[in-house]
């Protein structure tokens, strides 16, 4: 499995990374939109987690491109705010999950795995 962590929270995303090498799986991050659509064209994605909030190209904008360009890439909204229409919006927009931070390393794997099912 191959996972993209697109957050504007470099803390968190580099932070997501090393657990995630810890348990051995490949990934990459990027702290906007823009770079990580960057990445999506160098690399295939298996999962994009993507946060909602964020300046620039938002998550929604993200999510949009980054169905057209990898549309076998399952997407995890991230969110800090719970707003019921944001979600609704990323979810018609190909979200595949969401998950509310702060971010739980066991939760996020636990989502993954069941969009393997």
């Amino acid at each position: 499995m191959r996972v993209l962590l697109i957050d504007d929270e470099k803390e968190l995303v580099s932070t997501l990374s090393e657990r995630l090498d810890l348990r051995g799986i490949a990934n990459d991050w990027a702290t906007s939109g823009e770079q990580g659509l960057e990445l999506l064209a160098a690399k295939n994605f298996d999962w994009v987690v993507v946060d909602l909030k964020m300046p620039g190209l938002g998550g929604v904008g993200t999510i949009q491109a980054i169905k057209r360009r990898q549309p076998q890439a399952r997407v995890m909204l991230l969110t800090g705010h719970s707003a019921a229409e944001d979600l609704k919006q990323a979810l018609e927009m190909g979200a595949d999950r969401y998950l509310v931070k702060p971010v739980d390393i066991d939760d996020l794997l636990a989502l993954m795995q069941q969009g393997r099912d």
